[in-house]
C-alpha cells in the first residue's frame, strides 16, 4: 500500500513533505481505521527474505494485528526485461542475459489467501472491506455481492471498470491518507510510524 502515496508532495493537512520524507502507511493507524467499521481485520504481507530485518516488520505488525490475523510469505523475485523506453527511467539494479538487460520486480500475490478466508469467513460478516485494487478481485467481489455481501475497496490509483461495477462503495486512499499514513523520518521503520 505504501506506492498508494509515493507520489505525493503533500502531507494529509495539504503541507508539503521535506525532501527526505514520504508517506508511508502506519500500521496502527490501518488498523484503527479498519476497525472504525470491522470487527476483524486481517493484514496480508509479502516480506523480502534478502532484507536484513524481515521478521522486524512482521513482529510489530502481528503484535498489532494479532499473531493469528497476520498472513506472510516470501516475496518472489519475477525477471522483467527493459524496452529501450524503460531504461533511462529505471532505478533497480541492472542484469543480462542472453536475452537482454532485466531486473527483478518483487512479487507476492496474496489473492489466493485472501479468497479463501473471505469465502470461508462469509457467515460471520455482513461487509468485507478490500484494501487493494487487484482486477484479480473481480471474481470474489461478484461472488459476495450475489450472496448478499457488500463489499468497499480501498484503492489507490485506478481501477478496472468490471472491479468497479462488482463492489458496493469504492473509496480512494487519497481520502483517507489522514487515517492511515505518516510522514517517515529519516530513521523511522516503515510502515510504524511515530505517534
Amino acid at each position: 500500500m505504501n506506492h498508494w502515496f509515493e507520489s505525493d508532495s503533500q502531507d494529509a493537512d495539504n503541507k508539503l513533505l521535506g525532501a527526505d520524507e514520504k508517506l508511508r502507511v502506519d500500521l496502527n493507524g490501518l488498523k484503527h481505521f479498519a476497525r472504525l467499521f470491522s470487527y476483524d481485520a486481517r493484514f496480508y504481507y509479502g516480506h523480502d527474505a534478502q532484507s536484513t530485518n524481515p521478521l522486524g516488520f512482521i513482529t510489530a505488525a502481528k503484535a498489532i494485528f494479532g499473531k493469528h490475523r497476520v498472513v506472510t510469505k516470501p516475496m518472489q523475485k519475477v525477471r522483467h526485461h527493459l524496452t529501450d523506453d524503460e531504461l533511462p527511467k529505471n532505478t533497480r539494479s541492472l542484469r543480462r542475459d542472453n536475452e537482454g538487460i532485466y531486473v527483478h520486480i518483487p512479487k507476492c500475490n496474496f489473492d489466493v489467501e485472501m479468497t479463501i478466508d473471505a469465502i470461508r469467513l462469509m457467515p460471520q460478516y455482513d461487509t468485507l472491506a478490500l484494501f487493494s485494487s487487484d482486477a484479480d478481485f473481480v471474481s470474489l467481489a461478484r461472488h459476495l455481492t450475489r450472496n448478499g455481501k457488500k463489499v468497499i475497496l480501498i484503492k489507490g490509483g485506478n481501477i478496472t471498470s468490471g472491479l468497479r461495477k462488482e463492489v458496493t462503495k469504492v473509496i480512494n486512499a487519497q481520502d483517507i491518507k489522514r487515517h492511515i499514513a505518516q510522514k517517515q523520518r529519516p530513521g523511522t521503520r516503515p510502515g510504524l510510524a511515530n505517534r
